[in-house]
């Protein structure tokens, strides 16, 4: 099979159309169209059902998906294996990293790596941590520097950079801002601001509150830390924040039997070969580790 058939196919595929895939690919429809077409001949099958302006997999779509990514990744596999008897630390380098890392953590990381390899073209993309991981999964990173998960997929490779803190905060004129110690019953009698359900730093949080078997009364909920810090510091609730976001328009609440920290660090497939610009940059991390 083409690998150039089988591209387009997969980008047909993950954007459900035929322009996001041009577009995506830099050809125009009539080229995507003329791919698809060859691989359908190919396999004496049809690869979409096309309806309208939608296009969904058809059984044999579907079943091909799987195979033509495996393919796929394989080839840019051996093409990094390839590159990377050279030595020589150049080419694309995909990231991606969560908000909060890109403000907080990595620009220290990235002035000194683009300086000391100025051949490496960094694709940087900000998203969420478990989107990342996701995109790593299917061959679309090559690194993330991301908040871990707690049980990481099998064929993802971790290392912890930096260990992250977690406090429970308040504006100052909250109720709670007052009250030396209090019980985590306590606190899930007022309204939480929170991560959004299913990112990690809302799974390590909710794992804590289950050990006392409390619910709590979350109001609102959004990805973004800052928005959170944000919502927190005008007395919309309380919420759970890194310690290092923390300054003096909030209070620290001291929960009895709760402590929280998140960790945060390198993701990779372990089943691909990192490019030489990628073990750079692992290693350019993995020397700040804890720092």
């Amino acid at each position: 099979m083409d690998i150039a058939n089988l591209t387009a196919f997969v980008s047909v595929a993950e954007s459900g159309s035929f322009s996001h895939a041009s577009e995506q690919l830099f050809l125009t429809q009539p080229a995507i169209s003329k791919r698809i077409s060859a691989l359908e001949s190919e396999l004496d099958v049809q690869l979409f059902d096309r309806i309208g302006r939608k296009v969904t997999l058809t059984e044999a779509g579907s079943a091909l998906l799987t195979r033509a990514r495996s393919i796929l990744q394989q080839v840019e596999d051996s093409k990094r294996a390839i590159k990377n008897l050279s030595g020589h630390v150049s080419g694309k380098l995909s990231i991606g990293t969560s908000h909060h890392i890109g403000l907080h953590r990595l620009p220290p990381i990235l002035r000194a790596f683009t300086h000391t390899h100025p051949e490496v073209e960094l694709d940087l993309h900000f998203m969420d941590s478990e989107e990342a991981c996701h995109a790593i999964e299917h061959g679309d990173l090559e690194l993330g520097i991301v908040t871990l998960p707690l049980q990481p997929a099998k064929v993802l490779h971790t290392i912890q950079v930096w260990p992250d803190p977690l406090d429970i905060a308040v504006n100052q004129s909250h109720p709670l801002a007052k009250v030396n110690k209090i019980t985590p019953k306590k606190l899930s009698e007022y309204p939480a601001i929170l991560p959004t359900p299913g990112t990690y730093t809302r799974q390590i949080f909710e794992q804590t509150m289950r050990k006392h078997k409390l619910k709590l009364k979350v109001g609102l909920a959004t990805n973004y830390l800052e928005t959170i810090k944000m919502m927190v510091s005008v007395g919309l609730g309380w919420s759970v924040l890194p310690r290092s976001m923390l300054n003096k328009e909030l209070k620290i609440l001291n929960i009895e039997g709760i402590k929280l920290e998140r960790r945060l660090g390198i993701v990779w497939h372990s089943g691909h070969t990192l490019s030489n610009a990628a073990k750079a940059m692992s290693s350019m991390l993995s020397a700040n580790v804890n720092q």
